[in-house]
């Protein structure tokens, strides 16, 4: 490690990696990289503990682009990140995403959304009931009065190797990476100069990237910012089923999708197995290091809800369970990308608020251009920038799971 640095990116999960890829990638930028990351395990990285997966059915424009294309960076992964004879191989499930309406409201948000998302050129469909039962003959739709469906370009995927393929790529191109964690960094007036390490390092930085996930408001609060971001607990289950629907629907080859029940919670394949959460009744700030699961959401909301939604998940078991963090933006739950409108070498990309994998690739692409540019060259991510935040101008995105 050198003592100084052009970019200093704080977090080495799929964030910090993919700008780090992105920078190194690039041939118009010759400069020195230095990922650090707290934790090379990424035992407790919110992109560990994810659910990994991605959708174009957002309402707002940016953010269905930003997921068509992380949906075409994960198609062809392997011959992008290809490092020597191993090509990374995310085992991308193209299950699509089912969203389930039953109130007039629903409905509408529904139709509205279809609306952007073709625009956006999304391959979305939006179904009657019988069109619905006909689809996923499994399924009880009596209460449902419109459903969108994703017929490609949406799905799960392996979260590590998705953060891996970024990694191991970004240094093989130079970038590098340490074991380390800031806990100070150095600001003299309208710039970031440095960041010193607990081992005790001071490293120069020419512009420095916060990547830290659930921390962010830690790492901004260092540089004397303030960004509303907190660990928000997500808790998933795995569970098995007696009498398996997967294998029964009548597109996409008989697959399952991630389906969204009206009343909030998702349900997908995993394997011989299904994944599911719920968004949690009360959503409090967590501790840093609470991944203690929510155990009673499943018996007291998942479970009903998919038992009176289809009688296949009448008889499940739960086989697994586990908790990690959103780095949830209280603002309006959507990301922060760009730089601090004074302390302009300071960029965020942060506040995912659950979609961190799935605008992963799009962000890294963001943030290399604007350091290296000074601006955005491909799409345009000024919408999302820190100004709201100091604005207090939310980003408006009705499709928030």
């Amino acid at each position: 490690m050198k003592d100084a640095y052009d970019v200093v990116i704080v977090g080495g999960a799929v964030i910090g990696s993919s700008v780090a890829y992105y920078l190194a990638a690039n041939p118009d930028f010759n400069g020195s990289i230095l990922v650090v990351e707290r934790d090379p395990t990424y035992v407790k990285a919110s992109t560990s503990l994810s659910s990994s997966s991605i959708r174009t059915q957002f309402s707002n424009p940016i953010n269905v682009k930003i997921s068509q294309y992380g949906s075409e960076i994960i198609r062809n992964f392997g011959e992008l990140m290809q490092v020597e004879d191993d090509k990374p191989d995310l085992a991308f499930h193209s299950g699509g995403y089912l969203f389930l309406a039953s109130t007039p409201d629903q409905v509408e948000v529904l139709k509205e959304n279809h609306e952007v998302q073709v625009a956006c050129g999304a391959d979305v469909v939006l179904w009657n009931r019988d069109e619905l039962a006909n689809a996923f003959p499994h399924l009880r739709v009596d209460d449902i009065e419109l459903a969108s469906y994703g017929r490609s370009g949406e799905g799960w995927f392996n979260n590590t190797g998705l953060m891996y393929g970024f990694k191991n790529k970004a240094r093989s191109l130079g970038a590098e990476y340490v074991t380390d964690e800031v806990v100070a960094i150095d600001r003299q007036g309208d710039a970031v100069t440095s960041v010193t390490l607990k081992s005790g390092a001071v490293v120069k930085a020419g512009t420095i990237v916060n990547a830290s996930g659930p921390r962010a408001a830690l790492t901004a609060r260092m540089a004397g910012l303030d960004i509303p971001v907190e660990p928000r607990k997500r808790t998933l289950f795995v569970f098995d089923c007696a009498n398996t629907p997967e294998g029964t629907a009548h597109v996409n080859e008989g697959r399952l999708p991630l389906m969204i029940d009206p009343s909030g919670v998702f349900c997908r394949p995993e394997g011989r197995f299904f994944l599911t959460g719920c968004p949690p009744v009360e959503d409090p700030a967590a501790d840093w290091d609470d991944f203690e699961p929510r155990y009673d959401e499943f018996e007291d909301i998942i479970w009903p809800a998919l038992a009176e939604r289809s009688q296949s998940f009448e008889a499940i078991k739960v086989v697994n369970q586990w908790a990690g963090h959103y780095d949830f933006n209280v603002l309006d739950h959507n990301l922060v990308v760009g730089r601090h409108p004074q302390v302009r070498n300071f960029v965020f990309a942060n506040g995912f608020s659950g979609h961190g994998l799935q605008q992963g690739p799009a962000t890294g692409r963001g943030v290399s251009e604007l350091i290296i540019y000074g601006e955005y060259r491909s799409l345009d991510l000024s919408e999302v920038g820190f100004e709201r935040i100091v604005e207090n101008r939310p980003f408006l995105e009705k499709a928030v799971i």
